[in-house]
Protein backbone atom coordinates (compact mmCIF):
# COMPACT_ATOMS: atom_id res chain seq x y z
CA UNK A 1 0.00 0.00 0.00
CA UNK A 2 1.31 3.19 -0.86
CA UNK A 3 1.67 6.32 1.38
CA UNK A 4 -1.51 8.36 1.40
CA UNK A 5 -4.39 9.19 3.62
CA UNK A 6 -6.49 6.33 3.24
CA UNK A 7 -4.17 4.05 3.54
CA UNK A 8 -2.67 5.50 7.13
CA UNK A 9 -6.56 5.84 8.31
CA UNK A 10 -7.04 2.40 8.09
CA UNK A 11 -3.09 1.31 9.40
CA UNK A 12 -4.27 3.78 12.46
CA UNK A 13 -7.66 2.96 13.18
CA UNK A 14 -8.01 2.38 16.76
CA UNK A 15 -4.62 3.19 17.65
CA UNK A 16 -3.34 6.07 20.22
CA UNK A 17 -1.06 7.76 17.73
CA UNK A 18 -2.94 8.72 14.70
CA UNK A 19 -6.79 8.59 15.79
CA UNK A 20 -6.83 11.86 14.84
CA UNK A 21 -4.72 12.73 11.24
CA UNK A 22 -3.83 15.32 9.07
CA UNK A 23 -2.89 14.13 5.67
CA UNK A 24 -1.15 17.13 3.34
CA UNK A 25 0.39 15.64 -0.15
CA UNK A 26 2.49 19.41 0.64
CA UNK A 27 2.51 21.32 3.04
CA UNK A 28 5.45 24.11 4.88
CA UNK A 29 6.00 22.41 8.02
CA UNK A 30 4.51 19.45 9.86
CA UNK A 31 5.62 21.13 12.62
CA UNK A 32 3.91 24.18 11.72
CA UNK A 33 0.91 22.67 11.13
CA UNK A 34 0.65 20.32 14.88
CA UNK A 35 1.26 23.70 16.24
CA UNK A 36 -1.52 25.11 15.12
CA UNK A 37 -3.84 22.42 15.55
CA UNK A 38 -2.71 22.18 19.23
CA UNK A 39 -3.79 25.70 19.66
CA UNK A 40 -7.19 24.77 18.56
CA UNK A 41 -6.94 21.97 21.20
CA UNK A 42 -6.35 19.17 18.98
CA UNK A 43 -6.33 15.62 21.45
CA UNK A 44 -3.00 14.15 21.95
CA UNK A 45 -2.16 11.31 19.94
CA UNK A 46 -3.33 13.61 17.25
CA UNK A 47 -0.44 13.27 13.75
CA UNK A 48 0.37 15.34 11.36
CA UNK A 49 2.16 13.61 7.67
CA UNK A 50 3.03 15.22 4.78
CA UNK A 51 4.58 14.13 1.56
CA UNK A 52 6.87 17.06 0.70
CA UNK A 53 7.39 19.95 2.94
CA UNK A 54 8.62 23.28 1.57
CA UNK A 55 9.51 25.19 4.69
CA UNK A 56 10.84 21.88 6.68
CA UNK A 57 12.95 22.86 9.79
CA UNK A 58 15.61 21.33 11.66
CA UNK A 59 16.91 22.38 14.46
CA UNK A 60 19.04 25.64 15.23
CA UNK A 61 16.40 27.53 12.68
CA UNK A 62 18.37 25.06 9.42
CA UNK A 63 16.19 23.79 6.62
CA UNK A 64 15.17 20.28 6.40
CA UNK A 65 15.51 18.67 3.17
CA UNK A 66 12.26 17.81 2.04
CA UNK A 67 11.34 16.67 -1.45
CA UNK A 68 8.11 14.62 -2.21
CA UNK A 69 7.60 10.77 -2.46
CA UNK A 70 10.60 9.99 -0.69
CA UNK A 71 10.79 10.35 2.78
CA UNK A 72 8.71 10.48 5.98
CA UNK A 73 7.86 14.12 7.49
CA UNK A 74 5.59 13.72 10.67
CA UNK A 75 4.44 15.56 13.70
CA UNK A 76 2.77 14.15 16.98
CA UNK A 77 0.87 16.59 19.40
CA UNK A 78 1.98 15.55 23.07
CA UNK A 79 0.15 17.00 25.97
CA UNK A 80 2.16 15.09 28.62
CA UNK A 81 0.81 15.54 32.45
CA UNK A 82 5.48 15.71 33.52
CA UNK A 83 7.04 18.77 35.20
CA UNK A 84 8.13 21.34 32.72
CA UNK A 85 11.79 21.02 33.71
CA UNK A 86 11.13 17.28 32.29
CA UNK A 87 9.98 18.18 29.23
CA UNK A 88 13.48 17.63 26.99
CA UNK A 89 12.52 13.75 28.39
CA UNK A 90 10.87 14.11 24.88
CA UNK A 91 13.31 14.07 22.19
CA UNK A 92 15.08 11.35 23.95
CA UNK A 93 12.73 9.41 23.94
CA UNK A 94 11.44 9.91 20.26
CA UNK A 95 15.63 9.59 19.24
CA UNK A 96 14.78 6.14 21.16
CA UNK A 97 12.06 5.09 19.60
CA UNK A 98 13.32 6.56 16.11
CA UNK A 99 16.72 4.33 16.67
CA UNK A 100 14.79 1.14 17.81
CA UNK A 101 12.45 1.38 14.47
CA UNK A 102 15.41 1.60 11.99
CA UNK A 103 17.35 -0.75 13.96
CA UNK A 104 15.26 -3.34 12.85
CA UNK A 105 16.18 -2.45 9.04
CA UNK A 106 20.28 -2.15 9.74
CA UNK A 107 20.53 -4.14 13.00
CA UNK A 108 23.46 -2.97 15.10
CA UNK A 109 24.37 0.11 12.59
CA UNK A 110 22.17 2.74 14.36
CA UNK A 111 23.05 5.07 16.51
CA UNK A 112 21.77 7.89 18.92
CA UNK A 113 23.93 11.76 18.60
CA UNK A 114 22.93 13.85 21.81
CA UNK A 115 20.59 15.81 21.49
CA UNK A 116 18.49 14.18 18.83
CA UNK A 117 19.72 13.02 15.78
CA UNK A 118 19.54 9.29 14.68
CA UNK A 119 22.84 7.83 12.54
CA UNK A 120 23.38 5.06 10.33
CA UNK A 121 27.39 4.45 10.66
CA UNK A 122 27.68 7.76 11.48
CA UNK A 123 25.40 9.36 8.58
CA UNK A 124 22.33 11.35 9.78
CA UNK A 125 19.43 9.87 8.83
CA UNK A 126 16.86 11.16 10.75
CA UNK A 127 16.24 14.80 12.82
CA UNK A 128 13.90 15.20 15.66
CA UNK A 129 12.58 18.67 16.45
CA UNK A 130 10.53 19.45 19.69
CA UNK A 131 8.12 22.65 20.19
CA UNK A 132 6.65 23.02 23.22
CA UNK A 133 3.53 25.82 24.33
CA UNK A 134 3.66 26.56 27.56
CA UNK A 135 1.06 27.57 29.36
CA UNK A 136 1.51 29.28 33.83
CA UNK A 137 4.57 27.44 33.92
CA UNK A 138 3.06 24.33 32.24
CA UNK A 139 3.55 22.23 29.61
CA UNK A 140 -0.02 22.61 27.59
CA UNK A 141 1.58 20.99 24.28
CA UNK A 142 4.37 19.27 22.74
CA UNK A 143 4.87 19.39 18.87
CA UNK A 144 7.41 16.34 17.94
CA UNK A 145 8.55 16.13 14.59
CA UNK A 146 10.33 13.79 12.99
CA UNK A 147 11.94 13.45 9.56
CA UNK A 148 13.64 10.54 8.16
CA UNK A 149 15.20 10.02 4.92
CA UNK A 150 14.28 7.20 3.51
CA UNK A 151 14.14 6.17 -0.07
CA UNK A 152 16.80 9.31 -0.94
CA UNK A 153 19.63 8.24 -3.56
CA UNK A 154 22.85 9.98 -2.98
CA UNK A 155 22.69 12.23 -5.78
CA UNK A 156 19.28 13.35 -4.27
CA UNK A 157 21.27 14.89 -1.49
CA UNK A 158 22.11 18.49 -1.37
CA UNK A 159 25.71 18.91 -2.17
CA UNK A 160 27.16 20.16 0.94
CA UNK A 161 25.46 17.73 3.04
CA UNK A 162 25.85 14.22 0.84
CA UNK A 163 29.37 13.14 3.01
CA UNK A 164 27.15 13.51 6.15
CA UNK A 165 23.81 12.33 5.07
CA UNK A 166 22.50 9.37 4.96
CA UNK A 167 18.75 6.87 3.97
CA UNK A 168 17.50 3.57 4.55
CA UNK A 169 17.68 2.78 0.75
CA UNK A 170 21.16 3.42 0.55
CA UNK A 171 22.13 1.59 3.45
CA UNK A 172 19.63 -1.48 2.94
CA UNK A 173 20.59 -1.45 -0.92
CA UNK A 174 16.62 -1.64 -1.32
CA UNK A 175 13.41 0.67 -1.59
CA UNK A 176 11.88 0.88 1.84
CA UNK A 177 8.07 1.04 2.68
CA UNK A 178 7.34 4.54 4.09
CA UNK A 179 4.04 3.03 5.05
CA UNK A 180 5.14 0.37 6.78
CA UNK A 181 8.31 1.88 8.02
CA UNK A 182 5.66 4.71 9.60
CA UNK A 183 3.45 2.56 11.10
CA UNK A 184 6.11 0.75 13.33
CA UNK A 185 7.77 4.45 13.88
CA UNK A 186 4.41 4.91 15.92
CA UNK A 187 3.93 1.95 17.41
CA UNK A 188 7.51 2.29 18.57
CA UNK A 189 6.62 5.80 19.80
CA UNK A 190 3.54 5.07 21.94
CA UNK A 191 5.37 2.03 23.47
CA UNK A 192 8.18 4.63 24.94
CA UNK A 193 6.13 7.33 25.87
CA UNK A 194 3.73 5.24 28.17
CA UNK A 195 7.23 3.91 29.34
CA UNK A 196 7.72 7.32 30.17
CA UNK A 197 4.63 8.17 31.72
CA UNK A 198 4.09 4.78 33.67
CA UNK A 199 7.54 4.08 34.51
CA UNK A 200 9.86 7.32 34.27
CA UNK A 201 12.76 8.44 32.49
CA UNK A 202 15.18 5.41 33.67
CA UNK A 203 14.52 3.16 31.21
CA UNK A 204 14.54 5.62 28.21
CA UNK A 205 17.78 6.83 29.39
CA UNK A 206 19.18 2.99 30.01
CA UNK A 207 18.70 2.33 26.18
CA UNK A 208 19.81 5.40 24.57
CA UNK A 209 23.33 5.07 26.75
CA UNK A 210 23.55 1.68 25.02
CA UNK A 211 22.79 3.52 21.41
CA UNK A 212 24.94 6.14 21.57
CA UNK A 213 28.80 5.93 21.04
CA UNK A 214 29.53 9.18 22.88
CA UNK A 215 29.93 7.98 26.81
CA UNK A 216 33.40 7.65 27.65
CA UNK A 217 34.60 9.89 24.41
CA UNK A 218 35.51 13.52 23.91
CA UNK A 219 33.09 15.90 23.14
CA UNK A 220 32.64 19.21 22.04
CA UNK A 221 29.21 20.94 22.16
CA UNK A 222 28.31 24.39 20.27
CA UNK A 223 25.94 26.78 21.30
CA UNK A 224 25.45 29.71 19.00
CA UNK A 225 29.10 31.45 20.25
CA UNK A 226 29.87 29.29 23.36
CA UNK A 227 31.63 26.03 22.91
CA UNK A 228 32.72 23.51 25.50
CA UNK A 229 34.51 20.45 25.66
CA UNK A 230 34.53 17.42 28.16
CA UNK A 231 34.17 14.01 28.59
CA UNK A 232 30.92 12.96 27.89
CA UNK A 233 30.21 10.87 31.26
CA UNK A 234 26.12 10.07 31.33
CA UNK A 235 22.77 11.67 30.85
CA UNK A 236 21.24 13.63 33.49
CA UNK A 237 17.89 13.31 34.58
CA UNK A 238 16.63 16.01 32.35
CA UNK A 239 18.05 14.77 29.14
CA UNK A 240 20.87 16.86 29.63
CA UNK A 241 24.46 15.20 28.44
CA UNK A 242 26.85 15.31 30.95
CA UNK A 243 30.50 16.46 30.31
CA UNK A 244 33.68 16.15 32.24
CA UNK A 245 35.57 18.92 32.09
CA UNK A 246 40.03 19.14 31.62
CA UNK A 247 39.80 21.04 34.93
CA UNK A 248 37.87 17.71 36.42
CA UNK A 249 34.32 19.93 36.76
CA UNK A 250 30.84 18.53 35.37
CA UNK A 251 28.97 20.11 33.99
CA UNK A 252 25.41 19.61 32.16
CA UNK A 253 25.04 20.72 28.76
CA UNK A 254 21.21 21.17 27.78
CA UNK A 255 21.46 22.81 24.24
CA UNK A 256 23.93 22.72 21.44
CA UNK A 257 25.29 20.46 18.35
CA UNK A 258 27.70 17.71 19.81
CA UNK A 259 30.47 16.05 18.13
CA UNK A 260 33.14 13.50 19.45
CA UNK A 261 36.20 14.84 18.69
CA UNK A 262 38.57 12.59 16.70
CA UNK A 263 42.17 12.18 18.80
Amino acid sequence: MNLNEKSLKQALSGKYFGHKLYYFTETGSTNDDAFSSGNEGAPEGTIVIADRQNQGKGRMQRLWHSPSGSNIYTSIILRPQIQLSKSSQIPILAGVAVAETLNSYCPDKVWLKWPNDVLIDGKKVCGILAQMKISTDEIDFIVMGIGINVNLNHEQFPQDIRDIATSLSIETGREVSRLELIISLYENLEKWYKHLLQNGFGPIREKWLKMTPMIGQTVQVIFKDEKIAGKATGLDEDGSLILLTTENKEIKVSAGDATILKR
